[in-house]
């Protein structure tokens, strides 16, 4: 009796054992699917430069605020691989207009910093992927009011850029400074200057946002550049893409967006969407200008 019920119980720990281990064995994830997670500095670049000017890596500070931003923005997984998407739908436009321009190629990466080529709005007023400000905007030839602000059209906004960054760099004969007065302004970028006494970007004290300017465009140009370094697995074809464009001219007013949409067989949003300086749902025109409106076949 009693070797009766011992063998019950020897049975029933067995069981209990068992289940557990095949409890556990599906509550557990397989190793290959939970890799540490690694966390490292990196080694900064031997050389770095900003459309051909090399930057001083040899100077400590140099070296320490470049590094800050490699670590921020490598680190920043989500914001990159939106950037690295959006520029594969941007690029291609803005990249012909810089070179048309004769502005270094470099600078697309001013706008990537500037807005990730999103249609926004800072808090001091700046507006589009660019980010021009409305008297930047107009001095320079583009219509802003209501009913259309075309720092939100990216061909005509990178053309205002490109301008401003030649007039920049004929006055200071360096683009990183140039770079940098599109943050600042020329005006202040020259007070700067004259008031310390020096005639570089990197031996400026400037405010933060300056100060990181240049640093943000080198990190990004250059994490982007060398996406295996940081660990990042993109292929182009994971990018964003434009749809193939009709282009219908307007030379008169509109008296309601949405009609005229659905005459071209889209919706009131694919025409916002597509041509994001219409800034009303009517268009007066009463200069009778042309607009040229993408409509999405």
């Amino acid at each position: 009796m009693k070797n009766s019920i011992l063998s019950i119980l020897i049975g029933v720990a067995c069981t209990l054992v068992i289940l557990s281990i095949t409890s556990a064995s599906k509550d557990q994830t397989h190793p290959a699917e939970t890799p540490p997670s690694t966390v490292k500095p990196f080694k900064l670049p031997r050389s770095i430069s900003i459309a051909g000017e090399e930057m001083p890596l040899s100077s400590l500070d140099v070296q320490e605020r470049l590094d800050r931003e490699i670590l921020v923005n490598s680190y920043w997984q989500s914001n990159n691989l939106l950037m690295l998407k959006r520029s594969d739908k941007w690029f291609p436009v803005i990249e012909p207009i810089l070179q048309e321009e004769n502005i270094p190629d470099d600078f697309k990466y001013l706008a990537l910093i500037e807005s990730g080529l999103q249609d926004i709005v800072s808090p001091a007023g700046a507006a589009g992927p660019w980010q021009i400000m409305k008297s930047t905007g107009r001095e320079k030839g583009l219509q802003i009011d209501n009913e259309v602000d075309e720092r939100y059209h990216m061909e005509k906004a990178t053309r205002v850029a490109c301008s401003y960054l030649s007039e920049a760099y004929e006055r200071f004969d360096n683009w990183t400074l140039a770079a940098a007065s599109y943050n600042m302004g020329m005006a202040g970028t020259a007070k700067r200057l004259n008031e310390q006494q020096v005639n570089n970007y990197y031996d400026l004290r400037l405010n933060n946002e300056t100060a990181r300017y240049i640093f943000r465009i080198a990190a990004v140009k250059h994490i982007h550049e060398n996406l295996n370094d940081y660990g990042y697995i993109y292929h182009n074809s994971e990018g964003y893409k434009l749809p193939v464009f009709d282009t219908v001219l307007v030379d008169g007013p509109v008296e309601n967006w949405v009609d005229w949409a659905l005459e071209q067989r889209i919706t009131y949003k694919e025409l916002r969407l597509y041509n994001p300086w219409i800034r009303a749902d009517k268009l007066t025109n009463s200069s009778n200008n042309t607009y040229a409106i993408l409509v999405a076949k």
